[in-house]
């Protein structure tokens, strides 16, 4: 089905816009291995990304902080995709997200990418991709920061 019928888009914004109102995995962790804290002082997005990682697996993600509805909705949704992933899943999945973000089509319709590809159309608005890609730039400095330890 392509993705520009009407009630695709339609299903996509809904999907949007639950993770929105009824974030995953949103909330501090106890005692994480790894935080980072990222904004966007464009539009004042704000986040904390946590991790608890045993054996290169993501045994808990979690994320608190503020903002528009596509980064948060960006957060829960990379959360859910992201928990139980080992780093290297994490870090292919960060980087195909990222590619779809900046218009690659084939990302766009990339089934290991799953509901995160309700965010596709972001990419047709420059400003509001750095929205969508906030916490995955958390995520990718969260990897760097375990694998260095």
């Amino acid at each position: 089905m392509d993705r520009s019928t009407p009630q695709l888009k339609s299903l996509y914004q809904e999907l949007i816009l639950q993770h929105y109102r009824h974030p995953h995995n949103k909330g501090e962790m106890e005692t994480p291995d790894v935080s980072i804290s990222m904004n966007n002082p464009v539009c004042g997005d704000e986040i904390t990304l946590q991790l608890r990682v045993v054996d290169g697996r993501i045994e808990q993600i979690a994320f608190s902080g503020q903002g528009c509805s596509i980064s948060q909705a960006s957060a829960s949704m990379m959360t859910k995709q992201l928990s139980g992933k080992t780093l290297d899943e994490a870090t292919a999945l960060t980087g195909r997200f990222t590619e779809m973000m900046h218009g690659d089509e084939d990302a766009a319709v990339d089934r290991a990418l799953g509901d995160l590809r309700a965010l596709a159309g972001v990419s047709r608005f420059p400003v509001r991709i750095k929205c969508a890609l906030l916490a995955w730039n958390a995520m990718q400095e969260a990897g760097k920061t375990v694998e260095s330890r």
